[in-house]
This record gives C-alpha cells, structure tokens and sequence, in this order.
C-alpha cells in the first residue's frame, strides 16, 4: 500500500473513512480520481472493499511520516473528514506545514470551529449540518432540481457530474469556439470563472482571459478528453 501510494501524483488524500469521508470516497472513485485513505482505525479498510484497488493506510493523520507515506508533497488536495473537529483541526495545521501550495477540505462539526480551521489550512470548511438544512429547503421549495441533481449523482451509465477545468494560459486572447468544444464527448459549457467575474452561458465568440476555468456538465471520459487536450497543448 505505502509503495503504491508513494507513486501516485495529483492525487487526493481523504483523512477519516467515516459517515462523511465514505461520501467523499466514492464521489472520487465514481469520477475516476486516484486517492489515498488514512484512518486509525484498521477495521475501516473493510469499507473499501467495494471499491477496486483502493489505497487504505493504518494511522494517525497528523503523523507527517504517514502524510508523507500517503504522498503528501505530490498530492492535488486533502480531505480532513474525521468526526473530530479537534483532529480535522490538527490535521490541517499537519498538512499545511508539509505542504503549502495543497488544497485543504475540512469537515467542521461544531460552526463555531469553522474560523479555526481556516486560521489552520483549510482553503474550504464545509459543515454537513448546514449542508444538510439547505437539501432540505431545496427538497421543498425546487424538488425538480433536487431530484434531476440526485438522478445525475446516481445514475452509474452516464455518470455526469459538474466539473471544472483551468485553460492553460495560452489560449488567452482567443475565443471559445478556439477551444472546439463540440468535438469533444459530452460536454456542456455551463459558465466561466474569470479572476474577477463569472460569465454564465458563455457566447462562441467570448474572449478568453489570462485565468479562466470552464464550469462543464459532462461524464469522465469527457473530462478526461478535455483534460488530455489541454494537456497536449501544453507540450
């Protein structure tokens, strides 16, 4: 396990396989991104069992030893999802100081932590009491939305989610139809996140600025061919 996640880049690593961290777990292997899962708790890797291939490392999350065991240094973000916001808070502190540039999620219990754990690391504080107090407003003023968001999430054959991919900077200066997104499988341009704005439901002929990302629906194999062209530019 330890040399197979020593080997991995640009991957994820999830601190707690419990009641959230098992979300988050199969939310990364449904869209097809490699990751690692810590937990103290040797019993959890049953959990995994499902998922093929999974990566599970026996210990304590604050352990650097053990972040760096998990590929720490080449990984794209971290999850700290324990049921401890004391540990999710250690956690952060653990993996911002070996790690600067990472992307921090915490999980805050308790809302009166959520200052805290930005003070830690956190670049996202997410507190599943809020989260689950707006599913609940949503399911009774727009149950349309929640169930076509809900038959998105589930539905295992076309697998569509909402993705957001960065344009390499040379292709600043030219036009979306430059980008020939219609070549490309299942893919529907929802908006653009610009350094200071959001362009919702782009025209062909917008202008692509020096820092964009495109708000996509699409399925994994077109994120992945998106990603694969942008990638080929590159080099």
């Amino acid at each position: 396990m330890e040399n197979r996640a020593r080997d991995l880049k640009q991957h994820y690593i999830v601190c707690g396989i419990g009641s959230v961290g098992l979300h988050v777990v199969n939310e990364l292997h449904a869209t097809s991104r490699p990751f690692v899962v810590i937990d103290i708790d040797k019993n959890d890797e049953k959990i995994l069992d499902p998922l093929k291939e999974a990566i599970f490392l026996e210990g304590d999350a604050t352990d650097d030893d053990l972040l760096l065991k998990a590929g720490i240094k080449q990984a794209k973000g971290l999850f700290a999802v324990t049921n401890d916001d004391n540990e999710n808070l250690a956690i952060c502190l653990t993996a911002r100081q070996l790690s600067p540039s990472l992307r921090i999620a915490a999980c805050c219990n308790e809302p009166r932590n959520a200052n805290k754990l930005t003070r830690a690391g956190a670049d996202a504080v997410v507190s599943p009491g809020l989260i689950g107090g707006l599913r609940i407003a949503s399911e009774m003023i727009r149950p349309t939305v929640v169930s076509f968001l809900d038959i998105m999430l589930r539905d295992k054959e076309k697998n569509l989610r909402v993705e957001e991919i960065t344009v390499p900077a040379s292709f600043s200066g030219e036009t979306i139809s430059s980008l020939g997104l219609k070549k490309h499988r299942n893919i529907l341009l929802l908006a653009l996140k610009t350094r200071d704005d959001w362009i919702y439901n782009p025209s062909d002929d917008h202008i692509i600025g020096p820092v964009t990302s495109l708000i996509i629906m699409t399925d994994v194999a077109g994120r992945e061919d998106l990603e694969n062209f942008f990638q080929a530019d590159r080099t």
